[in-house]
């Protein structure tokens, strides 16, 4: 059974950066590609970052933009994030999720999904 395994959420000052990973246990599998989401606390779980697997491109939320990228990591089925110029309106739980079909922007279109990280960022 194929699983999503987030790392590297913590606790960061404004202005500062943290790298998440996502790592996928289990067999290899296919898709269209991975995704970050996030959700703060009573608010919906919004897109951030995702990434096509067949050509490499790569697409961000407005808010994130300049800011986050989304990369492949070394291993296959592996994807970053890395968050600089970290704000407190980042703060939030991060979702890595692999997508199936659809569209990439939207949570219906992911149907695996890992745990969560805690990416707190204080003012």
């Amino acid at each position: 059974q194929v699983q999503l395994v987030e790392s590297g959420g913590g606790l960061v000052q404004a202005g500062g950066s943290l790298r998440l990973s996502c790592a996928a246990s289990g067999r290899t599998f296919s898709g269209y590609g991975m995704g970050w989401f996030r959700q703060a606390p009573g608010k919906e779980r919004d897109f951030v970052a995702a990434l096509n697997w067949s050509d490499d491109s790569k697409y961000y939320a407005d808010s994130v933009k300049g800011r986050f990228t989304i990369s492949r990591g070394n291993a296959k089925n592996t994807v970053n994030l890395q968050m600089n110029s970290l704000k407190p309106e980042d703060t939030a739980v991060y979702y890595c999720a692999r997508q199936y079909g659809g569209s990439r922007w939207y949570s219906g279109s992911y149907d695996l999904w890992g745990q969560g990280t805690q990416v707190t960022v204080s003012s």
